[in-house]
């Protein structure tokens, strides 16, 4: 089918006689340009190529341009995160985690990305279409010298029929030119082709991409499930099809089948055929058993197959009740939920498949059942990630901006996603604050309102406000009543205001540094307990009571599940990122961590705070948390009881107790069950520890794994304030693609050069993540710590 560079994908998904979507990731070449210099920027601004289609000459467009010496990439790529620390004085610059990206930085702001392929002749017929899931940002797009299109949005993917300008008879290329001068947030967003393209092939009768949508609704035992296929014919002559659906269980039987019901197309013509089907005892998607069907939507004609489109979706029922809160499947549940931005240690923004689910599994592990997409469309695969794993999202647009471009941004959002059941609500916008208590605000949100309930009426939004006890503006006409903190008005709101529904769509923002207990402004560090919030926010305890305690709050969203790269607060430079985090940029657990989870899950927890290597505080005092939901906890050092105290629910506990070495331990019961938990005080680290997430991987050249690293003393006991440097070697078809420690203020470099792998622990702990190659076998991962035993593991690929 492919030859040459397109010869080797990453994977492609088909159907016989019907569409392909093949992976486009491999073979990229990269190089910077040159916002300010157009001799750097390949003559980008000076040489003429709008002039006459197909016309670039003299730049980096033109067919015959010779890239031969431009860096190899496989995508998903983030120039960015490759990039140094620099200490500028620029708000964006440090919002952004301080790395040289945007307007101040003419020469590592622009990238330009180039691919050759070659296609068969025998596919001539055939339409074709490139799909870019997401770019940051401001990307054009050319196909042999032909201008394609561009996509201003850093976030929102877009797809262009390519058709006309393919050869069949010689190479094609590709070229896309990513402008990162300008930003959208005020948080690391990466720079480049940062998502999966694709390259998309089907007959010109066809389904358009997200021309599928398919919903339910539950009668009793009885479903009603309604699929919308829209048909659209690309034939310069007008064309009589057939359309047919049909719904399998997650085992692939089928279990339902439409009528086939013919339809005639004029040229260009879009036609939606809505077609109905009954499920009997549906099996519900639920955060327990996160169940899915499959839907296939079929075109025929004659007796050929031309077209096929596949979705998967959930049967599940919501209902928002303004006093007594969120029903999923007729089961209340309080909202639980964390705001997340897109960035992991070590990859910036450009994340293997693999890393969503990872992510994902450690918030269910916390106790999290919903997931924030602050503040932009997240990328397919983590929605993709939810549905599967079952974890609840709120699905957020960028701007609230009604502008003809912000409209079709919405459009394409809510298109992509309105088949995921994990999505259960929309965000309209965030933190508006020029325009949200105004009448312009007001008219932009049901502007949109009207859009969201015109393309999926099967879901309402909210939008997230940073204000408290107000109604003009956009609260007067949004449906869920979305705060950004002010957690003490929602009270007043809900009593003045008492029919519309509430949420946190903003809460906490505890800053913790993970394993550190003082305040160390010079490193700037913050304490690993739930004592510090910024001015605006609040901590743990003070918005969790409210919410947990108060039926009409729907719950809400902490401020942050993990670490972000960007926004440092309450410091700046050394601090690179974010203290949000209930886990640090790796997923490593802080204290706060175990709040949570003692009263989002029914698991016993018992976790003592700090931990016990204080060689320079014997005989001084220090503040001992425990994080519990057992009823009542006695605390013994070196087997001495330090007094017993009863559990507060939403709450914790806290000892003041002098330091000698030993052991700490908790003695918990709950409802009469004995629960035990120590630290101890540890030697110095003697040998390094790996531990795989997985100890098995597919040999595909895009699948991922974590590993995280920690020490041992002499006696086998971890280690919690290790700051080793390791090495790291790796052998094997496989790669080491970034590594991390959760450090707020490291500078050392998430990418190393191959065979020069390297990372310092940080209190303990840092990770390495590795991708696979395309050859089963064996891969070795061997850990070197100067003066420490090492340590290796043996991952297997098929």
């Amino acid at each position: 089918m492919f030859r040459k560079s397109l010869a080797i994908f990453l994977f492609c998904i088909a159907f016989a006689n019907a569409q392909k979507k093949i992976n486009l990731d491999t073979g990229w070449k990269f190089h910077f340009g040159h916002a300010a210099n157009p001799e750097k920027d390949f003559n980008y601004s000076t040489a003429t190529i709008y002039s006459k289609s197909g016309g670039a000459a003299k730049t980096a467009i033109d067919t015959k341009f010779v890239d031969s010496t431009w860096t190899n990439v496989t995508l998903p790529h983030d120039w960015a995160v490759e990039l140094p620390f620099v200490n500028s004085p620029n708000f964006d610059v440090e919002s952004h985690g301080y790395k040289p990206v945007g307007g101040l930085y003419p020469e590592t702001s622009i990238g330009w990305y180039r691919k050759h392929f070659n296609l068969d002749k025998s596919d001539s017929d055939k339409r074709f279409e490139i799909q870019f899931d997401g770019i940051f940002r401001n990307a054009t797009i050319w196909l042999n010298g032909f201008f394609v299109g561009n996509n201003f949005s850093g976030y929102v993917g877009k797809s262009y029929d390519i058709t006309d300008y393919l050869n069949f008879d010689k190479e094609n290329v590709i070229v896309v030119r990513v402008d990162a001068t300008q930003y959208e947030g005020w948080f690391y967003e990466g720079a480049g082709i940062y998502r999966h393209v694709w390259l998309n092939t089907f007959n010109n009768i066809h389904i358009p991409e997200d021309g599928l949508f398919v919903h339910s609704t539950v009668n009793g035992k009885n479903t009603d499930v309604t699929i919308e296929t829209e048909v659209e014919n690309k034939n310069f002559n007008p064309s009589d099809c057939v359309v047919y659906s049909y719904i399998t269980d997650r085992k692939g039987k089928q279990i339902a089948k439409t009528n086939e019901q013919k339809i005639s197309l004029s040229v260009n013509q879009k036609s939606t055929v809505k077609q109905k089907l009954t499920i009997t005892n549906a099996d519900l998607w639920s955060l327990e058993n996160p169940y899915l069907y499959k839907v296939v939507s079929v075109v025929k004609q004659g007796n050929q197959i031309i077209d096929k489109r596949k979705s998967n979706f959930g049967i599940r029922t919501l209902r928002f009740d303004t006093n007594e809160g969120f029903f999923l499947n007729g089961k209340h549940i309080k909202i639980q939920g964390t705001n997340n931005h897109q960035n992991h240690a070590g990859l910036g923004s450009a994340l293997p498949d693999y890393l969503q689910y990872y992510r994902i599994k450690l918030l269910k592990e916390l106790g999290s059942n919903a997931y924030r997409t602050s503040h932009n469309a997240p990328t397919p695969e983590l929605l993709e990630a939810c549905d599967s794993l079952g974890m609840l999202v709120l699905d957020e647009q960028r701007l609230l901006n009604s502008s003809p471009e912000y409209l079709d941004q919405f459009e394409r959002l809510i298109r992509r996603d309105r088949n995921h059941p994990s999505v259960f609500l929309w965000s309209i916008g965030n933190e508006e604050g020029w325009i949200q208590k105004t009448e312009t605000g007001k008219k932009i949100a049901q502007t949109l309102l009207a859009k969201q309930k015109q393309l999926d009426p099967t879901r309402t939004s909210t939008y997230a406000a940073d204000m408290g006890n107000e109604f003009n503006g956009v609260n007067e006409v949004i449906p869920i009543r979305g705060f950004n903190y002010r957690q003490f008005a929602v009270a007043d709101y809900h009593r003045d205001h008492p029919n519309q529904p509430l949420i946190g769509t903003e809460m906490g923002s505890t800053v913790t540094t993970r394993g550190i207990y003082e305040k160390d402004s010079i490193r700037a560090y913050v304490p690993d307990q739930d004592i510090t919030a910024p001015w605006w926010a609040s901590k743990a305890e003070d918005w969790w009571k409210l919410a947990a305690e108060n039926k009409y709050w729907l719950g809400g969203f902490v401020w942050t599940g993990f670490d972000y790269r960007g926004e440092p607060t309450p410091y700046k430079w050394p601090n690179i990122n974010s203290h949000f985090g209930i886990m640090d940029v790796c997923g490593f657990p802080k204290n706060i961590y175990y709040y949570y989870k003692s009263w989002w899950t029914n698991e016993d927890v018992l976790h003592i705070s700090p931990h016990w290597n204080w060689p320079d505080k014997v005989g001084k005092p220090i503040d001992v948390w425990v994080n519990t939901n057992a009823d009542d906890v006695e605390l013994f050092l070196n087997g001495k009881s330090l007094g017993k105290k009863q559990m507060p629910r939403n709450s914790h506990l806290q000892w003041e107790v002098v330091y000698e070495p030993g052991t700490l331990e908790a003695v918990a019961y709950k409802k009469g069950k004995k629960l035990t938990a120590k630290v101890e005080t540890t030697g110095q680290p003697v040998k390094v520890i790996l531990s795989p997430d997985k100890t098995l991987m597919i040999a595909n050249g895009y699948d991922a794994d974590i590993i995280n690293v920690s020490f041992v003393d002499k006696d086998g006991k971890e280690v919690p304030d290790a700051n080793n440097m390791v090495n790291f070697i790796i052998s094997g078809d496989a790669k080491i693609i970034g590594v991390g420690n959760g450090d707020p203020s490291s500078h050392e470099a998430d990418k190393c050069v191959d065979g020069a792998w390297q990372r310092s622990a940080f209190n303990g702990k840092c990770q390495i993540i590795i991708q696979s190659g395309k050859t089963v076998g064996s891969i070795k991962l061997e850990a070197k710590a100067n003066g420490l035993i090492s340590a290796s593991t043996t991952i297997q690929t098929k």
